[in-house]
């Protein structure tokens, strides 16, 4: 059993949003969707209140608590993408109704921040050559979806 879950407060929308996430993600599905017995201040009763649901093997479970707290970048999920196919994927369905950052971050249509990074940019960061590391993160530092071929290139000094 997982010791810790990232519990997610939606706006009425958690249902919603965890069938998009599951689509996007191998290993992933619906586990249970709660209904609340009663009226809240939230909604009234029968109305989804949680739905927990698993990504990529990780459970999370999202509230429908209202408009109150709304999410920031103080949390953010990585997505480790092994290649440029991977990332153009992930990127157009999370950033489709959101907004674009900089960096391999967006936030997508709920307001949840995502960081959607090829595992090649970790390795050009931690490359034993400085000069190769900093070129590689000057060069990340200018995009919004990271390019792994532009990466290589600026690593490469080309």
């Amino acid at each position: 059993m997982q010791k810790i879950t990232p519990f997610l407060w939606f706006d009425g929308q958690a249902e919603d949003a965890a069938r998009f996430y599951v689509s996007l993600f191998p290993d992933s599905r619906i586990d249970r969707v709660t209904r609340s017995p009663a009226d809240t201040p939230s909604g009234p009763a029968g109305m989804v209140l949680t739905v927990e649901f698993t990504l990529s093997g990780t459970r999370f479970v999202g509230l429908n608590g209202g408009p109150q707290f709304p999410f920031t970048e103080a949390v953010s999920f990585e997505i480790a993408c092994a290649d440029q196919a991977e990332v153009d994927r992930l990127w157009a369905a999370l950033a489709d109704g959101g907004s674009e950052g900089r960096c391999g971050w967006l936030k997508d249509r709920w307001g949840l921040s995502w960081q959607v990074v090829p595992t090649r940019l970790n390795k050009l960061l931690a490359d034993p050559d400085p000069d190769r590391s900093r070129r590689a993160m000057e060069a990340m530092l200018k995009m919004n979806k990271i390019s792994i071929a532009e990466l290589e290139r600026a690593a490469d000094g080309l």
